[in-house]
């Protein structure tokens, strides 16, 4: 970004990279006009006070199913995160997955799914948006509120109607519908 000389950017993040966002608007506030979190989530564990969408144990079962069937693992997780109603998204990401090398994907699975960046949010001042999908398996919508909650900038939370946790292959047109709203030019 400063090679290129922006500031004022719209960051757009959807799930994990969404916390990448804030956590660059923190250090770098100039560089950002707005943050648009698209099925984003500061913590994917439930505690007894916040509902993150898995309980502990599944998050290891998980990354127990990464580490002893990579190929089982890539199908079902597929299956969980692309709406079982778009078959060849959920091949698209598959193979995606798929060509994943293992080793790489569960430090990063581990790395994503057992962070905790909730404090994070109470030190955005930057205008956000929070899409979330109307039926998200792995990003519950208390998450959206949560979030909306915790962020000291403007937020507003808009919805997607659309199932599971990734509406830009299952729902295109519809989180650009919104994007063009919150952003303020017609398509």
């Amino acid at each position: 970004m400063d090679e290129l000389h922006l500031t004022s950017s719209v960051f757009v993040g959807h799930s994990m990279s969404g916390m990448i966002g804030c956590i660059a608007s923190i250090k770098r506030p100039q560089l950002f006009s707005r943050l648009i979190f698209v099925g984003s989530s500061p913590r994917y564990i439930n505690t007894d006070d916040y509902e993150g969408g898995f309980d502990g144990a599944a998050i290891n079962n998980m990354m127990s199913s990464i580490e002893s069937d990579y190929g089982n693992w890539t199908s079902s997780f597929a299956k969980l995160l692309v709406d079982n109603n778009d078959p060849l998204s959920i091949e698209h990401y598959f193979k995606c997955l798929k060509s994943m090398n293992p080793e790489f994907v569960l430090p990063l699975a581990k790395a994503i799914f057992r962070s905790d960046e909730r404090e994070t949010l109470e030190k955005v001042t930057t205008p956000c948006t929070i899409v979330q999908v109307k039926n998200d398996l792995v990003v519950p919508n208390s998450v959206a509120y949560y979030m909306q909650k915790k962020i000291k900038g403007e937020t507003t939370v808009e919805f997607v109607n659309a199932d599971r946790h990734y509406p830009q292959l299952t729902a295109p047109l519809e989180l650009i519908h919104v994007l063009s709203r919150v952003l303020g030019f017609e398509i």
